[in-house]
């Protein structure tokens, strides 16, 4: 069982790769800015309009006013919980985020979102996957390079995520640990 779970594991690996330019003129920099955006983003096998409209209308057949209330919390929740915990994992490598202007910009693009679910007895992880572009901060049409984010998986160690917003805010955690060393291993 446990070769079965490590296996698991190691396929939903998140993974990263540079898909266009260099991070070569990286080399040096410590701190950078931060974008988040959701542009084009799909939630499983759906957009997300299409998603957060089905979702809305369900819980408000069940309960009205539950499903508006859902509808705001999945989005406040990128501000709220998603983006704080990208940079606060972040800033704990040798690189950091900063509120000053910097000379480069990190726009993370989330595309693709998949909750996952967690029911007590069945779970599957949250993951996202997306793509960061590095920009010059003054010049933001230079793109110095884009790295692919792929499968970052999201879900609470004790098993206690049983709120969609806990197993995605994981997911951006993951990430936000794992990309500065992606970078820096590239530009020494």
């Amino acid at each position: 069982m446990l070769l079965c779970l490590g296996v698991a594991i190691t396929l939903n690996a998140q993974k990263f790769k540079v898909t266009q330019g260099s991070l070569s003129p990286l080399k040096g920099e410590t701190s950078f800015n931060v974008q988040f955006t959701y542009e084009n983003m799909t939630v499983g096998k759906k957009t997300e309009v299409q998603y957060v409209e089905e979702k809305t209308e369900n819980y408000n057949k069940k309960e009205t006013g539950r499903g508006n209330k859902w509808a705001k919390a999945w989005v406040d929740d990128r501000e709220k919980m998603f983006e704080p915990k990208f940079i606060e994992l972040f800033c704990k490598s040798n690189l950091s985020i900063s509120h000053e202007p910097q000379k480069y910009t990190l726009i993370f693009n989330t595309s693709f979102t998949e909750p996952g679910w967690n029911v007590g007895v069945s779970r599957a992880s949250a993951y996202i996957s997306g793509v960061v572009t590095i920009v010059e901060t003054e010049n933001p049409s230079n793109v110095i390079a884009e790295i692919s984010v792929e499968r970052a998986p999201g879900r609470d160690a004790m098993g206690y995520d049983f709120a969609t917003g806990t197993r995605i805010a994981e997911a951006y955690a993951v990430t936000g640990k794992k990309l500065p060393k992606f970078i820096m291993k590239l530009i020494k």
